[in-house]
């Protein structure tokens, strides 16, 4: 059935034999039109041309960079016998689809094509400018404590129910997303749990994906490189009610404004599961007590009260356990077994995570890289802390130049701020730097700015006293620097095993000042 033509289908897709699917255009995309064919009949698709077979459709879907029309001649080539494309394209002797919106047509297929996964799974989404991460892990973790098994997509990790592997984008593409959530069904979990970024939002890769639940965590500035503004960012982040059930649940978390106003964008039929500690919601948490060893304190939820107990160490981690306790309420879990579950994760990489060697302070590695989630680490770690706070951080380079200054003004809060690379990539990373100083002038803090990220973890390592804490932040759980076109080992919890260690020999390639 590769590439062959339909002139009517009853539905969009017919299983041809177990394991295999065909999907009708026609009936898929009503609103589509067709070159030199009725109907195209389709079993596999690609977006890359350099992995079309016989009998592919080809999707041409243009990159930030690239026009994917360049590549169609390779696709041919390779075996496709048809393309799915924004407007007709001259001079090809195969049939073409004309989909006004080519990434949601794409994403619609790849879906249909995986056998509608979603409608087979209790599936999770989580976006927000942060916390993602760990709320996904929070989730997992909450439902695997209660024998559910669960598959996970994100920024650490995809893990189909069975097997792990390493994440390259925090949302997979709209290909991958399908076989990774079909991949979870025939391993027989029930639950999954994805973390949704603004990309994967505006490049539709969710589309035909159907969410049980969907979380907003906040939303504050990031990726104004890709998104231009926060009207834009904020309203592609709103997106994420559009994936819901309509018999679906939408977490909130009131203690941010941005979330509140996404409220009015709910369907009537939504139920809304609001969380917060500083507002009146759903679900909030009373009687906090913090330490350099987690935080216990009180779930209350429907004139219930629970004690829970986290080893994440800081109030906007207790705020993620609100979300993932709300979460796990609309799935059907008690506030006892998520209270239990909470207490289960012992630690997610990279968040607040810390690196023992035996030293006589305190060393967290964090992902933090927005002011917002800077700011919220220092302060957390300001009160775990019996004496200073030492701030390692910087910037990625090719990345949203406005919120460079903002991290200077929220890492100025640290009693020690020292500036070094994050992943500068093709800017100069003494220029990055600087940018983020201008922030901390503002605030009347000179910091000390180290370009070599190494040798800068290692200048707090080396000035830290007994009790002090020292935050490395802006890299988490990362284990490449990206300097150029090049990719480069790199891990800060390396950094500081091995000086501890007395191993001095360099982990990384230098920096070219």
């Amino acid at each position: 059935m590769h590439g062959s033509y339909l002139t009517s289908m009853s539905s969009s897709s017919l299983s041809l034999s177990p394991g295999s699917v065909v999907v009708s255009l026609r009936a898929l995309l009503p609103s589509a039109s067709f070159v030199d064919c009725a109907d195209i009949c389709v079993t596999s698709i690609q977006s890359d041309s350099r992995l079309c077979k016989p009998g592919d459709i080809f999707a041409v879907i243009s990159g930030t960079k690239q026009h994917a029309e360049k590549f169609v001649p390779e696709a041919l080539k390779n075996g496709a016998k048809a393309v799915l494309t924004g407007h007709p394209l001259t001079g090809l002797q195969v049939p073409q689809c004309i989909a006004t919106d080519v990434r949601k047509a794409y994403a619609l297929l790849c879906f249909e094509l995986a056998g509608a996964p979603s409608q087979h799974l209790q599936t999770v989404g989580v976006t927000g400018t942060n916390g993602k991460t760990t709320v996904s892990w929070l989730v997992r973790a909450i439902l695997q404590n209660t024998g559910r098994q669960t598959g996970l997509l994100g920024t650490v990790e995809y893990h189909d129910g069975v097997l792990a592997r390493p994440a390259p984008l925090t949302t997979p593409d709209a290909h991958e997303l399908s076989n990774l959530l079909s991949e979870m069904v025939k391993n027989r979990a029930t639950h999954a749990v994805m973390e949704v970024s603004s990309h994967a939002l505006d490049q539709s890769r969710l589309a035909g994906t159907e969410l049980s639940v969907g979380v907003v965590t906040n939303v504050t500035q990031d990726h104004f490189d890709y998104h231009q503004n926060m009207e834009n960012y904020t309203a592609c982040k709103s997106k994420i009610i559009q994936h819901i059930k309509e018999s679906g649940t939408v977490v909130l978390n009131f203690d941010n404004p941005v979330c509140r106003s996404f409220v009015p964008k709910m369907n009537e039929s939504q139920t809304l599961l609001s969380y917060a500690i500083e507002t009146e919601a759903d679900v909030t948490a009373s009687q906090l007590r913090e330490s350099d060893k987690g935080t216990v304190f009180d779930i209350l939820y429907a004139g219930s009260r629970v004690p829970a107990k986290t080893s994440l160490i800081g109030t906007h981690n207790v705020s993620n356990c609100l979300a993932a306790a709300a979460v796990c309420l609309a799935l059907g879990l008690s506030i006892a077994e998520i209270a239990e579950g909470i207490g289960s994760l012992r630690a997610v990489p990279g968040r607040m995570e810390q690196v023992n060697c035996g030293q006589p302070f305190t060393v967290l590695i964090d992902y933090a890289h927005t002011d917002d989630a800077l700011r919220h680490a220092i302060r957390s770690a300001k009160r775990v802390s019996s004496q200073r706070v030492l701030c390692v951080f910087g910037a990625g380079g090719d990345r949203d130049n406005a919120k460079r200054s903002l991290l200077g003004l929220a890492g100025s809060e640290a009693d020690v701020t020292i500036i070094t690379s994050d992943n500068p990539r093709s800017e100069d990373p003494e220029l990055i730097m600087q940018a983020i100083a201008e922030g901390c002038k503002t605030k009347g803090v000179t910091p000390e700015l180290i370009v070599d990220r190494e040798e800068a973890i290692h200048r707090a390592l080396e000035i830290a006293r007994e009790g002090d804490l020292v935050l490395i932040a802006g890299k988490g759980h990362e284990c490449e620097q990206i300097i150029g076109d090049r990719r480069i080992p790199f891990s800060d919890r390396l950094v500081v095993e091995n000086y501890f260690g007395n191993t001095h020999s360099r982990t990384s390639e230098k920096i070219p000042a």
